[in-house]
C-alpha cells in the first residue's frame, strides 16, 4: 500500500512525527524548530482586554489571510507567534515600522493608513498570542521545512525527467526557475501536489472547452461535476455549461491530479527535494 507521508505531515498538529520508514529518528540536536520551545517576549507587556479584542478584529481583516487568524501562520505568511521580531519588540517599536512599510521583497504589503489605535491593537494581539502559545510549551503547530527534507534530490531529478514525466510540461530553467525561492516548505509541497489550491498562491492555468456547437472556450475552471462545467470568462463572470454542451475539457492540471495516485512515498519526498534545489 502506498503511503502518503508528506500529506500526513501537512495535517500534524502536535508532537514529533515518526521517522520515515528505513531512516533513524533525528537526534534531539537536529530536531526541527517547530518541536522546540516557543519564544516569549523579552520585555513583559500588558494590554487591556478591549485593546486585544479590537486588535484581533483588525488583525483578522488585514493580516489573517497570510498569517492566520490566530497569528500562527497562514496561506503564505509565517507564524508570528514564533517570530524573533515579535519576541524582541517592545510595544510596537519594531513591529509598527514593518507593518506601515511592509516587506515588498517578501510579498508583504504596506499598511500606511492604519491609525495609531489600530496599530497598537494589532501589536497587542500579536504579543498576546505569542505569550499564550508560549505557555502551552513547545508543542508543534506547523510543519517546518526541515521536517520535509528527507528525500534525495538526485533521485527526484531522475523521476522528474523520467518516470514522472514532469518535464513534458515543466522546465527547471523555465517555469520552475527559482521556484524554491518563491515557495518554501509546506507551500512548495502544496504547489507540487495540488497546484490548483486556493488563495494568492493558486495556479491560474486555464481550461479549453470544446462545445458541441464547435465553439472553443478558453477560461479558468471553477468547478465541474457529472452535470455541468463552470468557468470564469474574460470579464471575471461565472458561466456554467451543461455537460451535454461540452465535448471535451482540456485541463493542464489534470496530470497533477492523476500523479497523486502514482507517486510512491519515496517519489514524493525525492521530487520535493529536487524542487528545493531550484533556487
Amino acid at each position: 500500500m502506498k503511503t502518503l507521508t508528506l500529506l500526513a505531515l501537512a495535517s500534524i498538529a502536535f508532537g514529533q512525527p515518526p521517522a520515515p520508514q528505513g531512516r533513524p529518528a533525528r537526534p534531539p540536536s537536529t530536531q526541527s524548530p517547530a518541536s522546540k520551545a516557543r519564544p516569549k517576549s523579552t520585555t513583559p507587556q500588558h494590554y487591556s482586554a478591549e485593546q486585544v479584542r479590537l486588535g484581533e478584529v483588525q488583525f483578522s481583516s488585514q493580516c489573517g489571510f497570510c498569517h492566520g487568524k490566530d497569528a500562527a501562520g497562514g496561506e503564505s505568511g509565517p507564524d508570528l507567534t514564533r517570530a524573533e521580531i515579535v519576541a524582541q519588540d517592545s510595544r510596537g517599536d519594531k513591529l509598527m515600522p514593518v507593518i506601515r512599510a511592509g516587506r515588498p521583497n517578501s510579498g508583504m504589503p504596506a499598511f500606511p493608513n492604519l491609525t495609531p489605535a489600530e496599530l497598537n491593537g494589532i501589536v497587542a494581539f500579536v504579543h498576546t498570542q505569542m505569550d499564550k502559545f508560549a505557555e502551552l510549551g513547545g508543542g508543534r503547530r506547523s510543519v517546518e521545512p526541515a521536517d520535509l527534507a528527507t528525500g534525495n534530490a538526485a533521485a527526484g531529478k531522475e523521476y522528474f525527467q523520467g518516470a514522472g514525466k514532469c518535464e513534458s510540461c515543466h522546465s527547471p530553467t523555465g517555469d520552475l526557475a527559482g521556484v524554491a525561492k518563491k515557495y518554501q516548505g509546506l507551500t512548495l509541497l502544496r504547489r507540487m501536489l495540488y497546484p490548483a489550491g486556493q488563495g494568492p498562491n493558486a495556479a491560474t492555468a486555464k481550461v479549453t472547452l470544446t462545445l458541441a456547437s464547435g465553439q472553443t472556450v478558453v477560461a479558468r475552471l471553477v468547478a465541474e461535476d457529472d452535470f455541468s462545467v463552470t468557468v470564469l470568462d474574460s470579464a471575471g463572470e461565472r458561466k456554467t455549461y451543461s455537460r451535454s454542451e461540452v465535448t471535451k475539457v482540456d485541463d493542464p492540471l489534470t496530470a497533477h491530479f492523476n500523479q497523486l495516485a502514482k507517486y510512491s512515498d519515496a517519489d514524493m519526498h525525492n521530487v520535493y527535494a529536487y524542487l528545493e534545489t531550484l533556487k
